[in-house]
């Protein structure tokens, strides 16, 4: 199985502060990982990184065969990159001023160049399949924290990506909702083949929808491996130990 995503020897600084210090691992392609750890490990770093916003100072990210180098980002391999993932923000980022259907429908008519009947149909058909349907016509401020959500979802999507990243995705939601994004975002990769890379804080999220976890602590991996094997086999282990707060 190919790789989706392919990070290697990955340094970030903010000044003479080292936030990602020879970050590498690999995301098989239709898979779906967790990056997980303690604030303030370079977690949401990371996933900034890996979609072009943040740019790094050594290593090589590779998203879908789209590939970013060090140093300030080249317009063409941001433009390639934005072409097959798709991100959703801790904090969504919806158009205040535009309805649902118009958050979903402006990317693919404006980026993919789509006909506005077309991505009204695409658009349409993600919001019945996210639970939205019936607020095409809201806008973001009328909707309640997961129906946020499910908008910034069904706008990534939109653009067809082949992985998608997800920052923080359970922060709005409460225990009950936390479990149905699990179980729907499962759905989703086996419906779309999608590759799924969620940054999260919520350990009970990240073992339902994680084949591995990625441990990221003081700006490294600490570890990696299946739910089951890093929170349970090496719950003993003193950097695991750490981030469960045992």
């Amino acid at each position: 199985m190919t790789n989706a995503v392919s990070v290697e020897g990955l340094t970030k600084r903010y000044g003479a502060r080292t936030v990602l210090d020879g970050v590498s691992f690999e995301v098989a392609r239709g898979a779906a990982v967790a990056i997980v750890g303690p604030s303030g490990g370079g977690k949401s770093t990371l996933v900034r990184c890996m979609v072009g916003l943040e740019p790094f100072e050594q290593g090589a990210i590779v998203v879908a065969g789209a590939g970013l180098a060090p140093g300030p980002s080249d317009p063409r391999a941001l433009a390639a990159l934005r072409t097959k993932s798709g991100l959703v923000f801790q904090q969504f980022h919806l158009f205040g001023h535009l309805t649902v259907l118009e958050n979903v429908t402006l990317a693919p008519t404006l980026v993919r160049k789509l006909p506005p009947a077309e991505a009204r149909a695409r658009a349409v058909a993600l919001l019945e399949r996210v639970g939205l349907a019936h607020r095409i016509d809201a806008r973001p401020l009328a909707l309640s924290g997961g129906e946020q959500q499910r908008c910034a979802i069904a706008r990534a999507l939109a653009m067809e990506p082949d992985v998608l990243f997800l920052d923080e995705p359970t922060s709005a939601l409460d225990p009950r909702r936390v479990a149905e994004l699990a179980e729907w975002l499962t759905a989703l990769r086996a419906e779309r083949g999608l590759t799924l890379v969620a940054v999260t804080h919520e350990l009970g999220f990240a073992s339902s929808l994680a084949d591995e976890l990625i441990l990221i602590a003081d700006g490294r991996v600490a570890a990696s491996g299946p739910p089951r094997t890093l929170l349970d086999e090496r719950r003993d282990d003193p950097v695991v130990r750490r981030f469960l707060g045992r």
